[in-house]
């Protein structure tokens, strides 16, 4: 069985990750489909939300440039939402597998649960599907950028043109047959260095790191508005994890799947009245 694929985002429609991840799966003769956020969608994990008029989400039909021939919607809605209507049936037979990039920025460590790029795969794997978030490691050791302010020169998105999206685009598809292979319901967070194929030093699987690459602080709060700041972690990187992989110039894959109970947890419940006494 020829598996479908939709392919979504966080970065939105017009991002020039996800057009490169779907001209390299549309050279391979992959049936594809592609339903993307009208809008940035950064940061929104596995929300369900969406834009409505007349009670209707909004759906614009689109053409990507280099992949005329692959249907395309912009969709008023969070990934997650998307890959749920998807999964119903909205943009023709549900797909099978879920690749969710290329992510303008890495996706690692535990900071994935806030990443809407991961939250679309995780989506897909709590319905059973595989599913492969793919990102690009676009921060340098300095870069910051303040909400409301400039972004630094190394994220300033003008030269997001010449980055090297080809590289993680091509690795995503190359990792389609270990995805396929894999219990059902994995998810594979792929993260790539900024640079050519050639300059990546290889592929390798690691753990999520405690921390994400980069954090949020409180650059200025006053009164009736609060701005934040994003800058690059100050933890150590640890050994072994996937952010000590991808400082070192290895393009790195993990697996996880989507949140489930933990069974490793004990209480007792017993001294717990549940039952309100009469009065």
């Amino acid at each position: 069985m020829t598996p479908r694929i939709l392919i979504t985002n966080d970065d939105g429609i017009d991002s020039p990750g996800l057009r490169h991840l779907v001209r390299a799966a549309a050279r391979q003769g992959l049936d594809i489909v592609v339903a993307a956020p009208l809008t940035e969608a950064s940061g929104s994990s596995a929300a369900i939300t969406a834009v409505e008029q007349n009670g209707k989400i909004v759906v614009q039909q689109r053409e990507l440039t280099g992949a005329k021939n692959v249907p395309a919607y912009g969709v008023a809605a969070s990934p997650a939402f998307i890959v749920l209507l998807a999964l119903r049936g909205a943009f023709g037979p549900p797909p099978t597998i879920v690749f969710s990039g290329v992510n303008r920025g890495a996706n690692a460590g535990a900071a994935v649960v806030h990443s809407g790029t991961v939250g679309a795969t995780l989506t897909a794997s709590h319905a059973g599907l595989h599913g492969l978030a793919v990102s690009l490691d676009v921060l340098s050791a300095d870069g910051t950028a303040e909400s409301g302010g400039q972004a630094a020169s190394d994220l300033d998105r003008a030269a997001d043109e010449k980055r090297h999206w080809e590289s993680a685009a091509g690795l995503a598809i190359k990792l389609l047959p270990t995805l396929t292979h894999t219990p059902a319901g994995t998810v594979l967070n792929l993260n790539v260095p900024d640079l050519h194929v050639d300059g990546i030093r290889g592929l390798r699987r690691a753990g999520l790191a405690r921390f994400g690459q980069v954090q949020m602080s409180i650059a200025e709060a006053g009164e009736g508005f609060v701005r934040t700041a994003v800058q690059a972690a100050d933890e150590p990187i640890e050994a072994g994890t996937d952010l000590a992989a991808l400082a070192a110039g290895y393009a790195v894959v993990t697996p996880i799947r989507s949140p489930g109970e933990a069974t490793d947890v004990t209480f007792n419940l017993e001294s717990i009245v549940v039952q309100t006494p009469a009065i």
